[in-house]
């Protein structure tokens, strides 16, 4: 495990469109099909990563308590799965059950290509957009981290959100996500 920070793409960049398979319905997706109208969060994520499975609870809770808002968020996984077998396709829908399917999808990039167009870095890798899909947060979901005793609260994520609802500006001082380094497959 390479603890690594989120690359932080610019504000105000737009989403970049993708076309991936989600590991839960089978049916392949693109953001426009996916996207939420008030907002979107694009997370990098992968099932084994100990960063993605402490903050579990929060991304599950915001993403069931932001749907109703008008927030879609959409959770993909990049890893090379030949050198990482635990976050294959089929045991990504595993943990989606597991997780009771709080995301609109669980898409598995198999070519690497999206993670590299968002130029993600790290999972979780956390990117919210707003309803015409410029980046408007990129970072962390709080300051708790497996390896300290900060509360898991999801504070840094929400008041990005609370902020794009109520229309307000949000921060552009934002602090990086960490986590283990997206698994790239060998050239």
């Amino acid at each position: 495990m390479a603890e690594t920070l989120s690359q932080m793409i610019p504000l105000g960049a737009i989403a970049p469109d993708f076309l991936l398979p989600d590991t839960v319905t089978g049916r392949t997706f693109g953001l426009q099909d996916l996207k939420g109208d008030k907002g979107t969060i694009v997370m990098f994520i992968c099932n084994h990563c100990p960063y993605v499975l402490h903050v579990k609870g929060q991304l599950i809770a915001i993403a069931k308590e932001y749907k109703d808002k008008g927030i879609a968020t959409i959770a993909i996984s990049a890893n090379d799965v030949k050198n990482y077998p635990d976050d294959a396709p089929d045991k990504m829908k595993a943990l989606m059950d597991a997780w009771g399917r709080p995301f609109a999808a669980y898409l598995y990039d198999e070519s690497q290509d999206t993670a590299r167009a968002y130029q993600a870095a790290c999972t979780p890798d956390i990117y919210l957009f707003d309803a015409a899909l410029a980046c408007v947060y990129r970072g962390r979901l709080d300051g708790s981290t497996p390896k300290n005793d900060v509360p898991l609260t999801g504070a840094d994520l929400r008041a990005a959100l609370d902020n794009l609802l109520a229309g307000r500006t949000i921060d552009p001082q934002q602090i990086p996500s960490m986590g283990c380094n997206i698994k790239w497959k060998a050239d």
